[in-house]
């Protein structure tokens, strides 16, 4: 399961079995940690999930930044979901959805209502390409 982890938001995705492709799933609107944790893991029963890919927003040059410490506390407070979790650079991410969605010729609310799901699916994806090819 990929998560794109917003102030606001979670985005959510989902990879098939073979891990060959990332889908882009549902949108958490950010409440206080138990909620939105409780919503993760719903999601990762009704799923069978096996292990987490959690976006870390670093800034350009490679460092950290408040919203990167703040990731990092969120996949810490997720450990007791007793998974395996994977912090995966995400920088351009959102950039590179948008773009993708813009080219879709998808509208400006759409792509609100889509950017954070399809940022996970992206993260998700990255991280699917890396480990198969180990």
């Amino acid at each position: 399961m990929g998560l794109d982890v917003g102030s606001k938001t979670i985005g959510t995705a989902f990879c098939d079995a073979g891990w060959s492709f990332a889908t882009a799933a549902k949108t958490i609107k950010r409440r206080k940690f138990a909620q939105d944790r409780g919503a993760i893991v719903q999601l990762i029963g009704e799923q069978a999930v096996t292990g987490l890919v959690i976006g870390l927003p670093l800034n350009l040059d490679g460092t950290n930044s408040p919203q990167t410490q703040s990731v990092r506390s969120f996949a810490q407070n997720m450990k007791d979901a007793g998974l395996p979790i994977l912090l995966w650079d995400e920088r351009w991410s959102t950039q590179a959805v948008e773009r993708a969605l813009i080219e879709q010729d998808v509208t400006r609310g759409k792509r609100a209502e889509r950017i954070d799901s399809s940022a996970a699916a992206y993260i998700l994806q990255g991280a699917i390409d890396a480990l198969v090819n180990i």
